[in-house]
């Protein structure tokens, strides 16, 4: 595993070099060219993401909703039938990133899929982006819709908030997935992923919200492939919604907050895991990103834990190996 971090490192040097280019090298051609880039676009017919864009629609039997929880609005969708299953999104996606799972899903649970605070359709307030506040977010919401014990599943910045849910209101939760991702402070995993991970301390700079705003298909068309390892995973409807949530006001500079808060997530996350998880708990992680270590780590904050290594499959798992993971997340919360 150790080979393996140093040619991330490796890699994440020359990544973080393009990125610093890419961004100059935009900030330029957007400064020279922002007229006739306009004015091409209403030549050609072509659009592009923006505030005002529709939200994309989720299967016909879900609809979207909003409510007030923990002092901020949060938007989610809602359909199916069953036990509640809630499915929190990561960076670079929005709730949409589970719009291939819904219809199936909903077969079996009452699924309930939010936008976390600081884009898409939820609410952008200046504070409040430690996975604590953010779990108790998601708390909220599922009380509010009258339910007392859930299962629940995260991917990426999801699976800090899904951990941060389980390990607050531990009695509340059936059965957690974490998916594809780590949490800040459990060492030693977080020293040696966080020190190569570039984009954790760009993302966390004061300054990355201005430089990406406005420019948000340029940036996470550029970042996708940064962590994914099948090409072009995304449908052409799910690269606009999620350039279109990380457009609205707000929407790239809040996200960023997710990972300016990693301190408080690491300190928060020391003092929860004093005490372990009790519910079943899956690690699902791609073989190319974090198959390799999920499943220990996750055992140092868990007592239950079972594997899932998805084949093929870098760090955008529902779209990189949709079959696999629709398969193994029925096998997990179905089970007796």
């Amino acid at each position: 595993m150790t080979t393996t971090f140093k040619t991330v490192g490796q890699k994440s040097k020359i990544y973080f070099l393009s990125l610093l280019t890419f961004i100059f090298l935009t900030l330029t051609a957007c400064t020279k060219n922002d007229t006739n880039s306009k004015s091409e676009a209403q030549k050609t017919g072509e659009t592009s993401a923006s505030s005002d864009a529709k939200p994309a629609d989720p299967p016909a039997n879900f609809k979207h909703q909003t409510a007030l929880v923990n002092g901020v609005n949060i938007h989610y969708v809602i359909g199916g039938q069953g036990e509640p299953l809630v499915l929190v999104h990561g960076f670079g996606q929005n709730w949409y990133m589970w719009n291939r799972l819904l219809p199936e899903l909903s077969k079996h649970f009452t699924v309930i899929a939010p936008d976390l605070r600081g884009v898409g359709e939820s609410e952008k307030p200046e504070g409040g982006y430690d996975k604590k506040t953010m779990a108790t977010d998601i708390h909220e919401l599922v009380k509010k819709l009258g339910y007392n014990k859930i299962n629940l599943a995260g991917h990426d910045i999801g699976l800090m908030v899904a951990y941060a849910y389980a390990a607050q209101y531990g009695n509340e939760v059936k059965k957690v997935a974490l998916m594809d991702a780590l949490l800040p402070g459990i060492e030693p995993v977080w020293s040696q992923v966080s020190a190569s991970a570039w984009w954790f301390g760009f993302f966390a700079w004061p300054a990355s919200g201005d430089i990406v705003t406005g420019k948000e298909k340029e940036f996470l068309t550029d970042f996708w492939p940064v962590v994914g390892h099948v090409k072009n995973p995304f449908t052409p409807e799910e690269t606009a919604e999620f350039i279109r949530a990380y457009s609205v006001k707000d929407g790239a500079k809040s996200s960023f907050k997710w990972f300016a808060n990693f301190p408080q997530d690491g300190k928060d996350n020391l003092v929860f895991a004093k005490t372990k998880l009790k519910m079943p708990l899956l690690a699902m992680g791609g073989e190319y990103f974090a198959a390799a270590f999920l499943k220990d780590h996750s055992k140092l904050v868990a007592e239950n834990v079972t594997e899932s290594k998805i084949a093929g499959s870098g760090h955008w798992l529902v779209q990189e190996n949709t079959a696999q993971v629709q398969k193994d997340l029925l096998a997990f919360f179905l089970a007796k």
